[in-house]
């Protein structure tokens, strides 16, 4: 068994992600001696695992595996925490690694919203960025047209096999976006439907593949504003587009904002807040604990009560309970201000109402 085979093996199991797969290979030598050890060898349904099956399946659609063994996996990719094991790619492999922005936004966008959304797009790939998105009704759909329209490069993520793709009405679209040499990528192997639990999972590779994201328009309860998080939990740059001020489409995007995500009106705002990704630099470290952020023009810029909060925060989290008793602040401004915090990426969020420094990289 080679490792590419045995990540695909892995992938067809059941709850067996990429943290139990590198503990595992730590613990045996390689994947592949860890497949071979492995005792829970079920599929998701129950059955045997055939890897076998899938790269006869992708030879006869036309798709290409890539694994974490591949050197084509794309590099933005797999340096993100919590990474796929593989991608099912058809189209060019060579456009997820390409410089790209994610757009995001809701299915049941407005005229505004779709307008907005296919001009961004198409100014961003006149600009050389590529554009990623969901391939879902909407948003996504016009963010894919508007790149398309503007001869560039668009890469559609989807929440199901690639085989059973969703939603059906977006096929020729996924279709267009092949033949102008983007790609449609999935990590859910053949024969996955689209659920409830596939959309989250597509959405932080969504996120992942792009140095930052922009949400077009979206109610507040919507799945935008939790791309919008993992992209912030993930260091990338949030962005989202301004509505009026009591349109209910607009809300999310403009909670976005007063959270901390930088406002944007056009091609030019997004440029701007992306060029120091571009230039290829990072942004600043959060403090040490126990260190009083300085005041010059290499430190974040944090309010007093960001300030007073990033002095108890470390890398093993500290719970609202806890950050309210030290700092004095009642639970209900502490939630508002680590949730401002998250959109800057100056902190991320763990299981139990934690708050945690973001990864070392």
């Amino acid at each position: 068994m080679t490792e590419r085979e045995a990540y695909v093996a892995f992938n067809l199991t059941d709850k067996v992600g990429f943290a139990t797969v590198g503990r595992l290979a730590l613990e045996y030598g390689s994947v592949a001696d860890a497949w071979n050890a492995y005792p829970k060898k079920v599929s998701r349904s129950g059955g045997e695992i055939d890897f076998g099956k899938e790269f006869a399946l992708a030879e006869k659609f036309g798709v290409e595996i890539v694994t974490l063994a591949d050197e084509g996996y794309p590099a933005q990719l797999r340096d993100t925490p919590g990474c796929p094991l593989v991608l099912y790619v058809k189209g060019s492999v060579r456009a997820l690694s390409l410089p790209s922005v994610a757009m995001i936004g809701t299915r049941r966008a407005t005229e505004y919203g779709l307008g907005v959304a296919e001009r961004f797009s198409y100014d961003l790939a006149k600009a050389s960025w590529s554009v990623v998105s969901g391939l879902a009704l909407g948003i996504d759909a016009e963010s894919h047209r508007g790149a398309l329209d503007a001869q560039g490069t668009t890469v559609g993520v989807i929440g199901s096999g690639l085989d059973v793709f969703y939603p059906e009405e977006n096929r020729p679209l996924a279709r267009r976006i092949v033949e102008n040499g983007g790609a449609v990528v999935s990590e859910f192997p053949f024969g996955r439907p689209a659920d409830r639990t596939t959309f989250p999972i597509r959405n932080h590779v969504v996120a992942a593949l792009a140095k930052g994201t922009l949400a077009v328009e979206a109610p507040v309860r919507s799945g935008t504003l939790i791309t919008a998080g993992i992209a912030a939990d993930l260091g990338r740059t949030v962005m989202a587009v301004p509505g009026r001020v009591n349109d209910r489409m607009s809300a999310g995007c403009l909670q976005l904002i007063r959270d901390g995500a930088i406002a944007v009106r056009d091609v030019d705002d997004v440029i701007e807040a992306l060029g120091a990704l571009s230039a290829g630099c990072e942004s600043p470290p959060a403090p040490e604990k126990g260190s009083v952020p300085a005041k010059d023009v290499d430190a974040p810029a944090y309010s007093v009560e960001e300030a007073m909060i990033m002095l108890h925060v470390d890398e093993d989290g500290v719970s609202i309970d806890r950050l309210s008793a030290e700092t004095g602040l009642p639970v209900s401004k502490v939630n508002s201000v680590v949730m401002t915090l998250r959109v800057k990426g100056f902190v991320r969020f763990l299981p139990g109402n934690r708050v945690a420094l973001p990864l070392r990289r």
